[in-house]
């Protein structure tokens, strides 16, 4: 086969394996150079996309220990005239180290090529070029280099103007739509902006283009670093770039571009790169907007539940303003991590966080109010918290804003509050209604994006009807959550209704006092000392669930009946005629009760 300086080759720059933009000219276009008229490919035709960035000659037999990646090696054969055997060797020695291409004269050390040394080549894809023998090496070096510094120059003039372009667009107010649809028109092909879960921030193209683009396999860009990837085909092009969107260490999703006819070159890269950097400008700055924003509602809606936002009018039309919709029956939902960091203080059930004073406390913080607490945010609070916090108020935001769009949610330092709509709720039944539907959704999401398993129970405070009942809701939300996880475990999910007389043991606001009634009224049986006492105090509770059924208890049990009966005299005796007293029976069942919202 052979290859002239009539046929100018495939375009020259394209992407290295570690996904880096490679600049130089391919081995087709130093083909068709003018110095190398009357050049012959006469093999490796399919390696004719390879980069070739220097130039070496080959004057000694040790040359491996010489060449470089994307080198043109020439030679007039001198150091392998004695070794003609071997250069089926060195065509794979050379392609292994990654050279670009051979180029030989013939006539004066080495009449012709061994047939072996041709079909590695080919087998290979690495090109063999026959020189024509009136030219000099150094007009060679000379062009060809000539030529790989006018082409990175021209490749960063026009990467530099791109990014100048860019930089104004944001400058001037702009955002990534603008960014992506100024890369789109650059480059003549759809591009998108994608964040870590594959959502379009900003897209330019026909829509069943962006949609592919969400298609592409994320994954297999995971190793691309920095510096992008892509498909680059034989001929240097391919069908779509991608580069990561970057920002202070942390990846804020991708830039991608696709172009259907495979019309992408590696000197596209350039262009997305800087595209990328310019996407992370403005994601940066969204970011910190996002936050100021919603520091500021999470500020109103505390306000708000502490009872200090003003009268309902001015709630209502505050409100508003952030797509709250309060005018209508509402309940609060609160959502708290399971398993406190180690040191953090134990949970109150009329507090929750807060960054500023509550409402009654002085201006030094001293004091206590109703409503939210000011605890001073997350101090203390380990990087693993603060990350699981922060993915469970994305968790909840998303799942709130696809059930409804007018609810209000908001995160403090230990817990995410959200105030919904209450239409079609029965709160006797907590599987209906959408409040179940945001908690799976919720559920979901969190477990999905932490690497590191964690739980959150929820509670659910009564329908409201105005604002202002807001802050006693709230109140009920958060002991709903923190006694449903005392009842039910991590994970759980209570509605205020649903405590029963938990609920009233839960108003007692000293424990001491609940203790003393404990032990006041079991005895004994309080403790957890003795595995005799405590599965007595189990015999108890289960003849007290019964209303005293002396056969249902001992076959619950799996008693003898006569055994039960013997314990039944030995619980009288150390706890008083309970069997007739009713009142006694009433004073034990609370104690047992308090038993169980340990901790509380």
């Amino acid at each position: 086969m052979s290859y002239t300086s009539a046929d100018p080759g495939p375009p020259a720059l394209r992407l290295a394996s570690t996904g880096t933009l490679t600049y130089g000219l391919s081995v087709g276009e130093v083909l068709g150079v003018s110095t190398l008229n009357g050049a012959r490919l006469i093999a490796g035709r399919t390696g004719l996309d390879r980069i070739v960035q220097r130039l070496n000659v080959m004057e000694v037999p040790d040359i491996l220990s010489w060449v470089k990646p994307n080198e043109l090696l020439l030679t007039t054969g001198y150091p392998l005239r004695n070794t003609p055997q071997s250069l089926d060797n060195l065509v794979a020695d050379l392609d292994e180290r990654g050279l670009a291409a051979l180029a030989i004269k013939l006539g004066r050390y080495l009449d012709s090529l061994p047939a072996e040394m041709i079909a590695q080549a080919d087998r290979r894809g690495f090109p063999l070029i026959l020189l024509p023998n009136d030219v000099g090496f150094d007009d060679i070096l000379n062009q060809v280099l000539t030529d790989i510094l006018n082409r990175q120059a021209a490749v960063l003039a026009r990467t530099e103007e791109v990014h100048r372009a860019l930089v104004q667009i944001v400058l001037c107010g702009g955002g990534l739509q603008e960014v992506v649809d100024e890369v789109a028109t650059l480059l003549d092909v759809a591009v998108v902006v994608l964040d870590g879960e594959q959502r379009v921030l900003a897209g330019a193209g026909p829509d069943e283009h962006v949609q592919a683009m969400r298609a592409f396999d994320a994954g297999r860009h995971a190793a691309c670093g920095r510096g992008g990837c892509g498909i680059i085909g034989a001929h240097g092009t391919g069908d779509h770039l991608v580069v990561p969107v970057m920002a202070g260490g942390f990846d804020h999703g991708r830039i991608v571009a696709f172009s259907p006819a495979g019309t992408l070159r590696g000197t596209d890269l350039g262009i997305l790169e800087r595209a990328a950097t310019v996407a992370a400008l403005v994601v940066t700055k969204q970011q910190a907007v996002a936050a100021v924003e919603s520091k500021y509602r999470a500020d109103f809606l505390r306000d708000i539940l502490a009872g200090r936002a003003g009268d309902d009018d001015r709630v209502i039309a505050h409100c508003d303003g952030f797509g709250w919709n309060l005018d209508r029956p509402v309940m609060v939902v609160v959502a708290e991590l399971d398993g406190r960091p180690r040191g953090a203080p134990a949970a109150q059930p009329a507090a929750a966080p807060a960054t500023a004073p509550a409402a009654g406390a002085d201006a030094d913080g001293k004091g206590r109010g109703k409503g939210p607490d000011a605890d001073g945010g997350t101090r203390g609070r380990g990087a693993e918290e603060r990350t699981a916090q922060e993915r469970l108020a994305a968790a909840w935001t998303t799942a709130v804003r696809r059930h409804d769009r007018g609810a209000a949610v908001a995160s403090f330092a230990h817990e995410v509050v959200a105030v919904v709509g209450a239409d079609g709720f029965d709160s006797a039944e907590l599987t209906a209604g959408p409040v179940q539907a945001m908690v799976k959704e919720a559920s979901s999401i969190f477990a999905e994006h932490l690497p590191v398993r964690r739980t959150f129970s929820t509670g659910i405070s009564r329908t409201v009807t105005s604002p202002a009942a807001l802050p006693e809701a709230y109140e009920q939300a958060v002991k709903a959550v923190r006694v449903g996880r005392q009842l039910n475990g991590a994970g759980a999910r209570a509605h205020f209704d649903q405590l029963g007389v938990y609920r009233l043991l839960s108003l007692v606001s000293d424990p001491a006092e609940l203790h003393a009634f404990v032990r006041e009224t079991l005895g004994d049986l309080a403790s957890d000392d003795e595995p005799e006492l405590v599965d007595l105090r189990r015999t108890l509770q289960v003849l007290l669930e019964t209303n005293l059924n002396v056969a249902e208890t001992a076959r619950r049990l799996h008693f003898h009946y006569n055994t039960l009966r013997y314990r039944i005299g030995k619980l009288e005796r150390m706890l008083g005629a309970f069997t007739e007293d009713a009142h006694l029976r009433l004073n034990l069942t609370l104690a047992l009760h308090v038993l169980r919202m340990r901790g509380i």
